[in-house]
Formats: C-alpha cells, structure tokens, sequence
C-alpha cells in the first residue's frame, strides 16, 4: 500500500494510492506544527481501511506533497555505508552516527531545494531510504524493531558541506530550508519485507551519480530503530533517514555540487522517484 500526502484544489488530504487510483482518507489541514499522517498513525487509524471522505481521483490529477510534514523528530544516520565509509577515507563507526534534521527542511516532490550562495556554495545530495515509525518505540530489541515501522519512502539528505565541515557538528548544514525532500508517498513495510535488500540511486539531470543497495548498510534498519530507542522515545511519525552510498558530490574529483536548475531524483527500488530541481536565489 502506498499513502501520499496530495493536494487536490485548496485542500490538502492523507490518500492511499493504489495504481493510478488516489482515494483520500484523512483531510489534512495546513498549519504549522500540523502533520495529519503523523496523528493518524498516533491514533491507531488503519489506513488500509479507512473509508473514503472525498471523491477518489486519478494521480495526474493530485499534487503530490511531503507525505509528512511535521513529524516528533527526523533523525539521520551518518557514515552508514561501507562504501560510503572509503570513498570518505574514514574508518567505519562503532555505533550508529546520528544526527538531527529539524522539521523546516521538509519538503516534498517538485519542490525547489533553495539556498543562497551567501549561505552555500557547496550543496550535496545525499540518496537515503527514509523510515517511517508506526507505534511507540522504546528499548526495542533488534529482533522485534521492524515490528514497529509503517513504512518506508525516499529522503534526500540535502547538505550544505562547508556549514557542515566548519561548524563542527551538523545541524545547521543538514538543516536549511528545503534541505530534506521526502517523498512522493510511504510504502507500507508489507511490501518491503527486507529493507536491506534494496537498490538505491541518485540521478542529476539524469547522470547517475550514486548506485548502489542498501545492503552495503553498516547498521540496518533494524539495528538501527533498536540503538536510537535505547535512549530516544521513538514516536509514530517518527522519520528516520538511514544513511547515503558511495557517490556523494563533494568525494569526487572534481566534486559536484548542486547548481541553479539542476534536477535531483533520489530512485529506490520498491519506492518510486522522488525528483526536485535546484532554485539558487
């Protein structure tokens, strides 16, 4: 089952999307701090089964939206694929690298990823497999973790490398306006039994610049939920992005760093594309 964010007219709605058939289920009013997948997901809501509350429609007739928008937390896994780990000339973590996101970086498909060149002058892409947490969360053994996922969908883990590099931590890099595309809907953990099995590439203006699978993962999915529940409250909603493979713009000689009208499509299998240009204001 796929469940997007769409707009349809003015009005923004929770759908489920099944072929090209958009049958919306939970309105989703605009407002900050507002995220109606979010509380749905807190609430128990089956999403499989919810009736519909407005005409169903066709996907060329939607908007597709960030299919959350203001999530408890987006947490983000750094260094975490051996490839990724040489390319960067370091030597692979002993736990888990985690880092924040905050919620004013979400965007969704077709949005522009906006900076100034006051601000940046070296903004990365970072391909991601996205995890979105279903239930509550706390000390969950790896066994049981991905009992507690909804599902999964495509984040670009936007990076401004010489905020990142200079400040010493990661926050403000990773964390500009628009810097996180999410998208262009969730894909329930039914119809990804193995999360560590699946290919993942980054494309601008269609050269593809990463390729690889999550199986080259130094901490998976499930290792991962279990180390951040140990000392976070996982809550429904939650967004975690798990990490980006070899190929990163600012590895390669000579590096490539997004541009004006660049176009960015982040491809995973079981997913779908997430595409957004680039807008330099």
């Amino acid at each position: 089952m796929r469940i997007a964010r769409v707009g349809i007219g003015q009005s923004s709605w929770v759908a489920r999307v099944e072929g090209d058939t958009v049958t919306p289920i939970v309105e989703a009013p605009e407002g900050l701090g507002r995220d109606a997948l979010r509380d749905a997901l807190a609430a128990g809501v089956d999403l499989a089964a919810a009736p519909a509350v407005a005409d169903s429609t066709t996907l060329d007739a939607v908007r597709l939206q960030s299919p959350l928008t203001a999530p408890t937390k987006v947490l983000a896994i750094g260094l975490n694929y051996a490839d990724h780990a040489r390319e960067s000339g370091l030597e692979p973590p002993k736990s888990p690298v985690t880092f924040v996101k905050t919620n004013n970086s979400i965007v969704g498909p077709g949005d522009g990823i906006r900076y100034s060149k006051e601000d940046s002058e070296q903004v990365d892409y970072e391909a991601e497999l996205a995890v979105v947490i279903g239930r509550r969360a706390r000390h969950v053994s790896e066994a049981d973790a991905l009992g507690y996922v909804f599902g999964y969908t495509n984040c670009n883990d936007v990076s401004a490398r010489d905020a990142q590099f200079s400040d010493g931590q990661w926050i403000r890099g990773k964390s500009f306006d628009t810097f996180c595309p999410l998208g262009p809907w969730v894909v329930t953990a039914d119809e990804i039994p193995d999360p560590q099995a699946l290919r993942i590439a980054c494309r601008v203006n269609g050269t593809t610049l990463q390729d690889s699978t999550t199986g080259e993962m130094i901490f998976g999915v499930a290792a991962i939920i279990s180390y951040l529940s140990r000392f976070m409250t996982l809550e429904p909603g939650d967004v975690i992005a798990t990490g980006t493979p070899f190929g990163v713009g600012f590895a390669r000689t000579p590096p490539v760093f997004l541009l004006n009208g660049d176009v960015v499509e982040i491809d995973i299998e079981g997913i779908g594309v997430l595409t957004n240009p680039v807008v330099v204001e």
